[in-house]
């Protein structure tokens, strides 16, 4: 581990770290460079994420480039309907001296792909709510610690609905962004079929190294943030709730809950990391701005009015930012 003579220069080699990144993960992922960038925050903020986007849009081969250029051990989960609790943390079986050993399932590594994560039933899912809020999972009454870094990125599709089941709010929120996949343009296009239907073997180097990883989330939450920043941020969390002092008047109208003080925490961490990715040392308005939409998208729930006037939740979220 490398030793700086300040925060400033620290913050001056997570850049230089972060553009070595994008460049190593470009090498094998074309025409989602936004999405990249949103799941870079999402790690250096300690958050998790849940991509949607159809089939077919490198979902799974972004998430293990990633593990692959961070130096962190993957495993990737296929959700389905008969998937138990027990198929994600393990179970206790009977040892060769008759007692009792766990087994430690696929939630014990550093990143973890649950793949259509609603396709399996509400119980199942909930069996990734500690691990990803407490960092550690209960088995048997006894709690196991899970290894940092610690990161969930969740897929699901939504155009096929018929066998699914909806996340429950709980477990929304413990996801710190909810990123949209869309389709590549053509020139994007273009590069990935030439590059995917030939022999081509990428070789990426590891930028970072899991004790890295660490350093940088401690570094970032020491970055400073000025009052009128975090009062925006907070005040715009406070917005979306339709009992609040402070909600818009088309929150009333259209919103039939808001976002939580965890979306507020997540807008200043948000912001502070964004912030430093690109170039500067504190976050501004701008900063919370540009986070916000993959911040509170999955965490206000719209009302049988809004569904009646074709009002989306992005367009809710427009108008509250400016």
């Amino acid at each position: 581990m490398t030793e700086y003579k300040d925060n400033v220069a620290a913050l001056d080699e997570l850049r230089s770290k972060y553009d070595e990144l994008l460049k190593e993960i470009g090498k094998k992922i074309y025409g989602q460079d936004q999405v990249i960038k949103e799941v870079l925050i999402s790690i250096f903020s300690r958050g998790h994420c849940l991509l949607v986007g159809v089939p077919g849009l490198a979902k799974t081969m972004l998430v293990t480039t990633i593990a692959e250029v961070l130096g962190l051990k993957n495993k990737r989960i296929q959700f389905t309907p008969d998937l138990m609790p027990s198929d994600i943390i393990g179970t206790e079986i009977l040892g060769e001296n008759r007692q009792f050993k766990f087994v430690k399932g696929p939630i014990f590594a550093n990143f973890i792909l649950a793949d259509e994560i609603n396709r399996t039933p509400p119980k199942t899912q909930a069996a990734l709510l500690e691990a990803m809020q407490e960092r550690s999972v209960t088995a048997a009454g006894t709690e196991y610690k899970l290894d940092e870094p610690f990161f969930v990125m969740a897929t699901q599709n939504p155009i096929e609905q018929e066998g699914t089941y909806p996340l429950p709010e709980a477990q929304l929120d413990r996801f710190m962004f909810n990123i949209m996949v869309g389709y590549p343009s053509l020139k994007d296009e273009i590069t990935v079929v030439k590059n995917t239907t030939i022999d081509k073997d990428f070789k990426l180097k590891q930028v970072l190294t899991a004790e890295e990883i660490i350093f940088f989330q401690k570094l970032i939450r020491k970055v400073p943030i000025n009052d009128n920043v975090l009062e925006y941020a907070v005040k715009l969390a406070n917005m979306t709730r339709p009992d609040s002092e402070f909600a818009h008047e088309i929150v009333r109208k259209y919103l039939h809950w808001g976002a939580g003080p965890r979306a507020s925490q997540y807008l200043v961490i948000g912001a502070k990391t964004h912030a430093v990715l690109t170039g500067k040392y504190s976050p501004d308005i701008e900063d919370v701005k540009i986070v916000a939409k993959i911040i509170l998208r999955h965490r206000i729930i719209k009302n049988y009015k809004a569904e009646a006037d074709g009002i989306s939740i992005e367009q809710i979220i427009d108008e509250l930012l400016k």
